[in-house]
Parts: C-alpha cells; sequence; structure tokens
C-alpha cells in the first residue's frame, strides 16, 4: 500500500493518533503494549513520516543553513571554502541533515534571514563575519558555530586553525634555510586569518635577529591569485632592487599569483627565489615548481561544524569548545636551502 498515515496506524492499533505520535518522536508516556503494537505496525507497514510531519511532531526541520560571507569572487568555488563545505555536506547527510547553503559578498542580513525563513535547525558561518551579522543572528536564538572566523560574544564556538603559529613555522623554516631578505604579501588584515599569519611571521623573524627593513611587507586589498600577481607586478622593481631570497604569502592563492609573474619575468624558482604559501589548496599541489605551503584542515573544519552544531541542535549539555586545529608545514619544489 502507498505510505500509510498516522491515522491508519492508529486504527490497526487501537489507539489515539496522538499516542502513535508521541511513540513515533519518542516523546512522552505511552504503555508497552501499545508501544509493541506500534511499532510493530511501522515495520510492518514500512511507515516512512514525511519531513513535514516530522518537523511538526519533534520541531525540528532537520535542515541545516550554512552561510559563506566573503567579499570578492570566488567564494563557494574558492579552493579552501569549497573544500570546507564539501565537508559539511558529507557530514550532514550521515547525520541525516539536509542543507541550505548561501553566499553572501556584503556580509549583510539578508542571507541569514532567509536561513531563518526556512526554520534551519542552525547555521554555520563560514569566514569573517561583521560583528552587527553576528548580533542580528544571535538575537533570533538559533544555534550557530563559526568557522574560520571569530566574534567576542561569550559561548560562540570557533573552528579556527592555529594561524599565528603556521605564520611562525613558516618564518622559522626560511630563516633556519638560510633566508634573511624576505619579501612579505600580507592578505586583508582585517580578516583574523591573514592578521595572525603576518603576526606569527614578523614576530619570529625579530626574534631571530632579522630587521624590519630586511622584510618588505607589501598589504593586499584582497586575497585573490589577481592580486598577487598585480603586487608582484607593481612592486617587481622594489623586489628585484632589494635583492629579497624568498618571498612568503598569507595564502596560497596570493603566493601563486606572484610567482606566476615571477616566473614570467624569467626568474627560476627556488635557484634565485623561494616562495611559501599558507592553506595547502589543491593547486599548490598542481602548481609548477609545487607551492611549499602550511596546510590547513579544512576538511576538520567542516566535519568538526557539523558534529558540534548537531550537539547544540538536540541541545547536550557541556558542548566542548574544539581546540584550535595544528598546521603542518608540507615542502615542496618551490624553496631550497642557501
Amino acid at each position: 500500500m502507498d505510505n500509510p498515515t498516522i491515522k491508519e496506524i492508529a486504527r490497526r492499533a487501537g489507539v489515539s493518533k496522538s499516542t502513535v505520535s508521541r511513540i513515533i518522536s519518542g516523546n512522552g508516556y505511552s504503555s508497552p503494549e501499545a508501544r509493541d503494537k506500534v511499532l510493530g505496525l511501522v515495520e510492518e507497514l514500512q511507515y516512512k513520516p514525511n519531513a513535514v510531519a516530522r518537523a511538526m511532531v519533534s520541531q525540528r526541520t532537520h535542515n541545516i543553513g550554512v552561510l559563506l560571507y566573503r567579499s570578492e569572487l570566488p567564494i563557494a568555488s574558492h579552493p579552501f571554502y569549497g573544500k570546507i563545505v564539501d565537508a559539511v555536506l558529507l557530514e550532514a547527510a550521515r547525520l541525516n541533515y539536509s542543507i541550505f547553503v548561501t553566499t553572501d559578498p556584503d556580509m549583510s542580513y539578508r542571507s541569514a534571514d532567509f536561513m531563518i525563513e526556512k526554520r534551519v535547525d542552525g547555521l554555520i558561518l563560514i569566514s569573517r563575519l561583521q560583528q552587527n551579522v553576528i548580533d542580528h543572528i544571535t538575537s533570533f536564538g538559533i544555534p550557530f558555530v563559526m568557522v574560520n572566523g571569530s566574534t567576542d560574544v561569550d559561548g560562540v564556538i570557533h573552528i579556527v586553525n592555529q594561524d599565528e603559529e603556521g605564520g611562525r613555522m613558516v618564518a622559522e623554516f626560511l630563516t633556519q634555510t638560510g633566508h634573511e631578505r624576505i619579501f612579505v604579501v600580507a592578505g586583508p588584515q582585517s580578516h583574523r586569518s591573514h592578521h595572525l599569519r603576518l603576526k606569527g611571521f614578523t614576530t619570529s623573524i625579530r626574534q631571530a635577529g632579522i630587521q624590519e627593513a630586511d622584510a618588505a611587507i607589501q598589504s593586499a586589498a584582497t586575497s585573490t591569485f589577481a592580486e598577487g600577481y598585480e603586487i608582484m607586478s607593481r612592486e617587481w622593481e622594489q623586489f628585484r632592487e632589494g635583492e629579497y631570497t624568498a618571498l612568503f604569502a598569507t595564502n596560497d592563492m596570493l603566493a601563486m599569483g606572484a610567482m606566476k609573474f615571477l616566473l614570467e619575468q624569467s626568474v627560476r624558482i627556488p635557484e634565485q627565489v623561494s616562495v611559501v604559501g599558507f592553506d595547502d589548496v589543491d593547486f599548490a599541489e598542481m602548481f609548477s615548481p609545487s607551492l611549499t605551503t602550511v596546510k590547513v584542515d579544512t576538511g576538520d573544519m567542516g566535519t568538526q561544524s557539523v558534529r558540534l552544531l548537531d550537539q547544540l541542535i538536540r541541545q547536550e549539555q557541556n558542548v566542548a569548545h574544539p581546540n584550535q586545529l595544528v598546521p603542518r608545514l608540507i615542502v615542496r619544489q618551490s624553496t631550497r636551502s642557501l
């Protein structure tokens, strides 16, 4: 027969519809006899409650909203953020959640309001958010976690990388391999990750006795491949005259954009200049020469975000805040010792 209704199960079991609903949802009291009859009929008739019925019974839709905030393209197809979204989708399916994904280059209320209208059970907020947007979302009382971003709001779960430590690792690697004149392309300092990566790097090179004048820092308005290329083309004369032996960019896209310009000028990498990025996107290994970089476990970020949000949705007590992810230096063809 077609998918039976709660009314049909109640008639066959000789109980009320409300009793059937309580037994199926697991909420409220029912006698052992009634429970055995109802569950037996559910199995016999292969009853499957539809999504609307489940939501009415449990007050949950089993939908999660994923909001990806980024001011410039690409967004969903970005090699860093796309990996996080892929992991979110896989883990959500395993936990029987459906996913709504939207992107918001304007960092506005609009995308959050869209998710709230969809009656999502919780939200995963990816990348940098403005405080007024976080306050807006918080006011609705919907559980959320933040990925690769942070806020000063008490109690908010953040899943982030140890970016300052990663910057320190790059500085230590370059100085230990003999590099003292280092050119830096720093992504937007309003973004937590780029700010901490640069902070860890500059602190470490100062501790190594390298003067700031020996490590020129050029700020990028965005964190794109095109921006890395444009900065290197604009600063090419300074770079050449400074006789820099290494270049560090605070993400891989900036690094590879800068590398492309250098290769077009017949600069030999790594024989003349060593290059280091950050993130370990797929393109980093595919590039020629392959890029030395700091690996951020984007897959773990996405997986953890769904698991922790699920705990919040189910109102588990004392949900543990995760430790920051530990970065790892991946040495490839773009660097060498002097």
